[in-house]
């Protein structure tokens, strides 16, 4: 039980653009064609290597690679819970950090800001 191959369009127009190419360089036809039907389709080389691939006398063959297929089985994560202490004490610490780093910055108050854009008009600098 012989299956029939199917191309894709892009496939068969690169196999019938190859053999056309091949038949108007004067190779030989792999099918006996009559005079009178050469005739008729005008010696037209795309026409004659249609003509062969449809009677399956070309020796062409495409590679259709399959991808891998790979089955693996999934892992578990499993999630551990901190309990409330540990949570707590873990905040805790951080932020003795940030204080022991010096990263926590006191926010300017707009009356500070006042102070001394009035100081630096007694003193007749000029920004």
């Amino acid at each position: 039980m012989k299956t029939e191959i199917q191309f894709t369009r892009y496939e068969r127009a690169r196999i019938l653009g190859a053999r056309a190419l091949q038949i108007a360089m004067n190779a030989p036809l792999l099918i006996k064609i009559k005079q009178d039907d050469l005739e008729r389709i005008h010696f037209d080389a795309l026409k004659i290597a249609e003509i062969e691939l449809e009677s399956g006398a070309l020796p062409i063959s495409i590679k259709k690679p399959m991808p891998i297929k790979k089955e693996l089985k999934l892992k578990r994560v499993v999630a551990k819970k901190l309990s409330d202490e540990q949570t707590q004490s873990k905040e805790f610490d951080e932020e003795k950090e940030i204080h022991e780093q010096g990263e926590i910055m006191e926010l300017a108050t707009p009356s500070d800001e006042m102070e001394e854009e009035s100081s630096g008009d007694e003193s007749g600098e000029y920004e």
